[in-house]
């Protein structure tokens, strides 16, 4: 039967006359036209009223397309079975002609028996009908260019795929089409209202053009090969304005009856549209395809559905939030089902109820990229899930813009029927709820809404509970906007002890504070709200502890002199080692000094970082550089590293550990300047997740710090901790020896670099007072630096020199003192040590020049070494020493490499 206009309008020459539609409906197998008469255009709203009242009538029982239903059916039935199989091609795989024939070169390849193609429009263009209608709606006359423009690109589209027949076939198809939805689209202008029936007639035309068109090149490849108009087998009843429910029963009737007619090998379906059970065009809705595809999977009792997309499959977590997300190869219908629901690119949850009934599995696979498997969903199967085998978690997904309603009160505990009038308030404004949570004591309930509903949800609530509120029954409603909610997804979580408990623990060690919680009796997923701006950290920190067992820092080094600068080129040699050993990754994405930073989102590259600071830095900016460290979305863990000795560095630890911010140094300011500020940093240590490392503060890379906790915290108690802690005034008494004056030796260790610039910063003793006090507040002392008595080398006459090299000319002059001490001690058997020592019995510290026989272990030192020893309960006949080197850049910034990585074991890196 030749195609025949849906619509023909005719209006008369006066404004307001009359407007006559003539729609064909095919009755029985005799084509009839009805006129409907609309009366005049001021009337015009009723003209989709009256129109569906015809098209509803029961007199039509056939589709309003350009096949007719014959009464005759052919002997035979559809093959149903495991011989087919099901693909759906979405609207980028079909997006232009070379996409199209890649789709065309993967259904030929397919060796299935059968293949039924389920194909959407090409892409944009369904957003271009709706487009079309809202332009007629508005009585804009461009809808007429904007039609043309649809025409041009199926006409051009169809004139590089096809030639001869095939695509003079197709071009008169098109026009046709075309001109019956202009004639629709002036009826739409005229009326200035589109009804539903009307909409979806004209946006379904994209997929009847892209189903002709992949199968006229299929059939190129010399194949039998057929395209079907799905509104002539699938049969839908509309249950909302978004919402269908196919009718199977009539669906499997219908598709016999058109295989009969069409039977072949390969069918090209068109997606997204189908027909009412009155025989109306209408669709299933936004993202129908899929469901389409899904519904003739079922009718067909193909063996597979492929789902074809621009993705490589459904990965663990969203890529665009975590780059180190991967590709599932195997889901559950209920963790797709929960995945989805939670945002996560997956699919509808509908699609998958048709397949789910026959046991269909479902295949996601990128068009673009054929060597990549895919995602298979299909009910529960024991097999490798990425890198964990029997993973209990599957992914994670989100969902923002989310605000929490709390409704509380004593007067709701006990009370039956409150929540059931908290939720009909809800539903009466017509607001999703996302989540709910619950106490068992019933005093509050609270849940999630869209915060674009949030005010009519509020203001519906409180006119409800408008006397509950009066009389304290209710004491509050609360509004808490900006939130987020993260969810945890995965099947065998249900028989997985202490799933929940690694999952708040990863939240935990990021710092992130959860506001409700709520999980299903089924356990498929653990919910939790968050602050939005806390919600891609939070996810990123339980993908890391849970799939990838590999935590990521964001580092921000402050401080890129002598030692800094070493710790980053440590950090460089041994990047790769810890990301593939140890599931570590250090990303440096900051490096500031005193006048020059540098900042990198995806992490500095640390093998030209001194190039890439002088021709790239900007100015130094402490805010600006603790906002960018802090600030990173990409990565869930951020750390500071000060590599300085400035006092200013140090005031700002706290503010950074409120802030979240993890701290490791070895500036010495912070733990040994004023006590109250070292009991506020400490206090706010021991109360949140945050962490403070400071090893290196005292001798360099030795484990001094952690010896001492680690006794502590064993119930051991500390009488007495004594050591030679300064690197450079062990090697200036280890070398002041024999005949030896002490200007030479220490004008040997400046030479050599193992004393500061000013060799009085080493003398004065200060830099040994501070380990002392660190070390004495560390055992439970409150000393204060400024109490410490220390003795200075330094001659008073020389503590006002001008300069260092003032200082080094005049020294000689003051040698006679020290080398007396020297020749008693050696008269003794004794050797000169200038040592630090925590009296914790008698709490008190002191700094200052001692003697020690020959066989003492601090006698024994050589070089640059620090030795520690620590008297305790446990190790009180003999002390417990820890010897090693204590000065130089290469310990002192292994010493701070050692506290990084022991940062990254808290935070759930495998040790």
């Amino acid at each position: 039967m030749p195609v025949v206009s849906l619509a023909k309008v005719v209006t008369s020459p006066a404004v307001a006359g009359d407007l006559a539609v003539r729609v064909p409906f095919i009755y029985g197998k005799r084509l009839v036209s009805n006129r409907v008469s609309f009366g005049k255009l001021r009337r015009r709203s009723c003209i989709g009223q009256c129109v569906r009242s015809e098209l509803q009538s029961p007199r039509v029982l056939g589709s309003v397309t350009d096949l007719a239903l014959d009464n005759s059916v052919e002997n035979g039935h559809l093959p149903k079975g495991d011989s087919w199989a099901v693909h759906k091609f979405g609207g980028t795989c079909v997006g232009n002609s070379e996409r199209i024939k890649d789709v065309a070169a993967v259904v030929v390849k397919d060796d299935s028996e059968r293949k039924l193609v389920v194909v959407s429009a090409m892409s944009k263009v369904t957003d271009m009908m709706y487009d079309l209608i809202h332009r007629a709606e508005s009585r804009d006359d461009s809808y007429l260019s904007a039609l043309s423009g649809v025409l041009e690109k199926h006409r051009a589209t169809a004139v590089d795929l096809l030639d001869g027949d095939e695509l003079s076939s197709f071009l008169a198809r098109l026009n046709d089409d075309i001109n019956n939805l202009k004639a629709m689209l002036r009826a739409i202008y005229i009326a200035g209202h589109a009804t539903e029936s009307f909409s979806d007639f004209v946006v379904g035309h994209g997929e009847l053009w892209s189903a002709q068109m992949l199968a006229a090149v299929v059939r190129k490849s010399g194949l039998d090969c057929t395209w079907m108009d799905a509104r002539d087998v699938l049969v839908v009843i509309p249950t909302s304005s978004n919402q269908v429910d196919p009718d199977f029963v009539e669906s499997e009737k219908r598709l016999e009856k058109w295989f009969t007619q069409n039977s072949a090998k390969i069918i090209i379906a068109t997606g997204f549209i189908a027909s009412t059970p009155q025989n109306i065009p209408t669709t299933l809705k936004r993202d129908g395809s899929d469901f389409s595809a899904a519904i003739m999977s079922a009718l067909f009792r193909s063996h597979q559905l492929t789902i074809w997309t621009d993705v490589d499959g459904v990965y663990s977590a969203d890529p665009r939030k975590v780059s180190e997300a991967v590709v599932l190869k195997t889901l559950s219908y209920q963790e797709a089902w929960e995945m989805s629901y939670f945002g996560a690119n997956v699919l509808h949850p509908r699609t998958i109820i048709p397949v789910m009934k026959y046991d269909i599995p479902i295949v996601i696979r990128n068009i673009f990229n054929l060597s990549a498997p895919g995602t298979m969903i299909c009910r529960q199967i024991d097999d490798e899930d990425g890198f964990k085998l029997d993973a209990p978690v599957k992914g994670f997904a989100t969902i923002d813009n989310l605000a929490l309603v709390n409704v509380e009160g004593t007067g709701m505990a006990g009370v039956p029927g409150t929540a059931s009038a908290i939720f009909s308030a809800v539903k009466e404004v017509g607001a999703n709820v996302i989540m709910i949570s619950q106490a068992s004591s019933e005093h509050s309930v609270c849940f999630a809404v869209p915060e674009k509903e949030v005010k009519a949800v509020s203001e519906a609530l409180n006119s409800r509970f408008r006397q509950a509120l009066a009389g304290g029954r209710l004491s509050q409603i609360e509004i808490i906007p900006n939130c987020s909610i993260l969810a945890a997804v995965g099947q065998k979580m249900a028989s997985t002890p202490g799933v929940s408990a690694t999952f708040f623990n990863a939240l935990a060690k990021a710092n992130i504070n959860i506001r409700a919680i709520a999980q299903g009796c089924s356990e498929f997923n653990i919910t939790v709200v968050v602050k939005r701006e806390d919600c891609i950290r939070a996810l990123r920190a339980v993908h890391s502890r849970f799939y990838l067992s590999r935590t990521t820092l964001a580092v921000g080094i402050i401080g890129p002199g002598l030692i800094g600068g070493t710790l980053l080129d440590q950090i460089r040699d041994q990047a790769a080692v810890l990301k593939e050993e140890f599931k570590i990754d250090l990303r440096v994405i900051g490096i500031t000094g005193s006048s020059k930073m540098l900042m990198s989102e995806s992490g500095i590259d640390l093998s030209r970082w001194r190039e890439l600071m002088k021709e790239e830095g900007e100015k130094a900016d402490m805010e600006k550089f603790t906002q960018y460290v802090k600030g990173n979305h990409f990565i869930p863990n951020s750390v500071m590293v000060d590599c300085t000795a400035d006092a200013d560095i140090a005031s700002c630890y706290y503010d950074w550990l409120l802030r979240g911010i993890h701290v490791v140094t070895p500036n010495k300011k912070a733990n040994s300047g004023p006590l109250d500020q070292y009991l506020k940093i400490r206090d706010l240590q021991r109360k949140s997740y945050t962490h403070y490392f400071y090893e290196a503060t005292v001798g360099a890379g030795l484990p001094i710090i952690s010896t001492l906790r680690g006794l502590l915290e064993t119930g051991d108690k500390i009488l007495r901790i004594e050591g030679i802690f300064s690197g450079t005034l062990s090697y200036l008494f280890n070398n002041f020896v024999g005949t030896r004056s002490f200007s030479e030796v220490v004008a040997e260790a400046k030479q050599a670099g193992f004393t500061e610039p000013d060799p009085r910063d080493d003398l004065s003793g200060t830099d040994v007072a501070r380990k002392v006090t660190i070390l004495a507040r560390e055992s439970g002392l409150k000393l204060d630096l400024e109490g410490l008595p220390v003795q200075n080398l330094v001659p008073k006459p020389l503590q006002a020199c001008a300069s260092a090299e003032e200082f080094m000319e005049k020294l000689p002059q003051f040698d006679e003192e020290l080398s007396k001490q020297r020749e008693e001690a050696e008269a003794a058997g004794e050797v000169l040590r200038y040592v630090g020592v925590v009296d914790a019995v008698e709490k008190k510290g002191t700094v200052e020049l001692k003697r020690y026989k020959k066989d003492h272990p601090f006698a024994q030192l050589s070089g640059a070494d620090n030795i520690i020893a620590f008297t305790t309960k446990r190790y009180k006949e003999q002390p417990l020493i820890v010897r090693g080197p204590g000065a130089g850049a290469q310990v002192t910034a292994g010493g701070i490499f050692s506290d990084i990585l022991r940062l990254a074991f808290y935070l759930g890196a495998p040790s």
